[in-house]
């Protein structure tokens, strides 16, 4: 590639010879990205990657787990991976192995959108997909007045929730939501349903525990509870330009039942 090295949203220069044409993606938020943008290039993903509907390449197990060896096989020009999803180990075998990576950091919708451009403009050599530029109008507006205190869990026995510095506790802030789990050193905390129930709300994603109507709701009797799309939530891809339109409908449903 002419012009000076590219480096990753961690700085690390990333070696590559010519806009990548054969691209392995272990994130699957930047699977669909990619299988939306540019679906000539993306040969291989996840186990996990679901989106969009009928993905056809190859798999390659799971973001903590990549076989690294299929990886491999299928000689890609790139490697795009997550800080958060997947583990310093595999991206340092997979380098040690000759192949490129791209390591994404994401932890807030202005982070994803940083990041996003500069995977497509920067490493991929292609314009900005209209996907992003209708997620950054979507995601520009402030966000309203201060809303009541929720709380997410995304597992339940043992509970988790979603805590501070995520990507998640950034959706809420600009949903104008105050995260009751906002503060405190953990990013994804393990506390009791009492604690939950001490929220003014509850929001229950369908990923990465799925809960259900008949699966969550009853832990918090007394409170307004919404189901919401786990993808709409925690994903920073296509989904994007339309999440925040769909989770303030559900937020406003909170609030009325307040």
């Amino acid at each position: 590639m002419t012009g000076p090295t590219p480096a990753d949203d961690l700085g690390t220069p990333v070696p590559l010879a010519g806009p990548p044409r054969r691209v392995v993606s272990l994130v699957p938020s930047l699977t669909e990205a990619l299988a939306v943008t540019v679906p000539e290039r993306l040969v291989g993903a996840t186990d996990w990657c679901t989106h969009p509907a009928g993905l056809d390449v190859a798999r390659v197990r799971g973001t903590k787990n990549p076989d690294r060896a299929a990886i491999a096989a299928l000689a890609p020009d790139l490697v795009v991976v997550n800080r958060e999803e997947n583990r310093r180990l595999d991206v340092d075998r997979l380098r040690a192995a000759g192949i490129p990576v791209w390591v994404t950091v994401i932890e807030s919708v202005e982070e994803a959108l940083t990041s996003l451009r500069r995977l497509f403009g920067e490493a991929l050599g292609v314009a900005e997909p209209g996907w992003l530029t209708e997620a950054a109008a979507a995601w520009a507006t402030p966000p309203p007045a201060v809303g009541p205190r929720v709380a997410v869990p995304i597992w339940r026995d043992p509970w988790m929730v979603v805590g501070p510095r995520t990507f998640a506790g950034d959706v809420l802030d600009r949903l104008g939501l105050v995260n009751a789990f906002g503060a405190g050193e953990e990013r994804y905390p393990h506390v009791t349903v009492d604690q939950i129930r001490g929220a003014d709300a509850v929001l229950l994603p369908d990923e990465p525990y799925r809960f259900t109507a008949d699966d969550g709701p009853e832990a918090f009797p007394g409170l307004p509870v919404a189901l919401v799309s786990g993808r709409d939530l925690t994903w920073y891809g296509p989904s994007l330009a339309g999440a925040r339109a769909r989770l303030a409908a559900a937020v406003a449903t909170l609030t009325s039942a307040a």
